[in-house]
């Protein structure tokens, strides 16, 4: 078949509803809602978990051994800790992130009083008060807080409003995206993911691919807090692919551009042969790309393999600039990862064997041990 098209536009479009839509950790209904409602006018059927983990699937030609593919939608956030004395909020992190980028950012308390606004500010917040200090104090979470727009002087006043601890707290993604093809914003970890997967999507039915073998879309709901793909999969599931942000920073072989494929994270390398077809894949299809190993990064494909599924994983990146941070992505590195997932699931079986859960030796896979020369 000719190259996939896709389309840039359905592309961004579903990533600007996905980044308005709060979905931190724990806080994710609506997000799941609008990704049902979209999956629904693709003319896909879906199950959700009791939680909200959704899975998709579009047939192949035959049903195993299945593969995968994952994102996920939930973002870093924070939960309200402590009420102060004068009103403000003390907060811990949802997931893993400074509260370097927490300062200054504009923020939702979601409390059964309502939703309230709100920024995060360092504790010695005024130059004209404080001076140098502004500049010298340690930044962690207890050095941060939240001020509500709301009139509260006391403790007494916001749980009037009906704030309380452990109230969940999105912080506003600031999306732009330039005309350069340059997308600034929050949570592009992993919503840009998310987005890319709909994309590829959308133009296998829209041209009319049909997979090799029958292909899983998982969007799952903590993967921030290390859970992830752990409860998502169906047993014929073999192979699955994870797609989130490659870290683009100095020491890192990512990019902004192009796909990044890891091949391996903290918690160990991922599936020689799943990854070494995946760069294939990239060769072939004249797919700009990659290679990279992350130090201190893990994704759904550890939580599912932790849950006990035994199945090949891999992981395809978009490289991101300031990840958990003002992120920056660039617009063509989702289409060349939309058109490597298509890649993916157009192409053959090539281990049988993975069709059954167990087996013997037959038809198990080698790696080559010669001398190179």
């Amino acid at each position: 078949m000719p190259r996939p098209a896709i389309d840039l536009a359905y592309l961004k479009a579903r990533l600007s509803e996905l980044l308005n839509t709060p979905s931190p950790t724990g806080y994710t209904d609506e997000a799941v809602w609008l990704l049902c409602r979209e999956l629904e006018r693709l003319g896909l059927t879906y199950e959700l978990t009791r939680r909200g983990a959704i899975r998709a699937r579009l047939a192949g030609r035959d049903a195993k051994p299945a593969r995968a593919v994952v994102a996920h939608v939930d973002t870093l956030g924070a939960q309200v800790k402590a009420v102060k004395d004068n009103g403000r909020l003390e907060l811990v992190p949802i997931g893993h992130w400074s509260s370097r980028f927490a300062e200054g950012a504009r923020a939702t308390v979601f409390s059964e009083g309502g939703a309230y606004r709100g920024t995060i500010l360092p504790l010695k917040a005024s130059g004209h008060t404080f001076n140098e200090e502004v500049d010298s104090q340690p930044v962690n979470w207890r050095q941060v807080e939240l001020r509500i727009d709301a009139v509260v002087h006391s403790r007494a006043d916001v749980h009037g409003l009906g704030v309380e601890i452990g109230d969940i707290v999105a912080i506003d993604p600031q999306p732009e995206f330039m005309d350069s093809g340059f997308i600034v914003s929050r949570h592009l970890d992993d919503k840009a993911g998310v987005a890319t997967l709909l994309a590829a999507l959308e133009c296998m039915i829209r041209e009319e691919r049909v997979p090799t073998v029958d292909t899983w879309w998982l969007f799952t709901i903590a993967e921030e807090v290390g859970h992830g793909a752990s409860s998502v999969l169906v047993p014929d599931v073999a192979s699955m692919v994870t797609v989130d942000n490659g870290t683009t920073a100095p020491g890192q072989n990512s990019s902004e551009f192009g796909v990044t494929i890891a091949m391996a994270d903290q918690t160990g390398p991922f599936d020689w042969h799943l990854t070494r077809k995946l760069v294939h894949l990239a060769r072939d299809h004249d797919i700009p790309h990659q290679k990279d190993v992350f130090r201190y990064y893990r994704s759904d494909s550890a939580s599912a393999l932790e849950a006990g599924a035994d199945i090949r994983t891999a992981l395809l990146t978009f490289g991101i600039d300031a990840s958990h941070g003002y992120e920056r992505i660039h617009e063509t590195a989702l289409r060349d990862l939309a058109r490597l997932l298509i890649a993916y699931a157009e192409s053959e079986v090539e281990i049988g064997r993975d069709a059954k859960r167990l087996g013997g030796v037959k038809g198990f896979t080698h790696q080559p041990l010669d001398e190179g020369g």
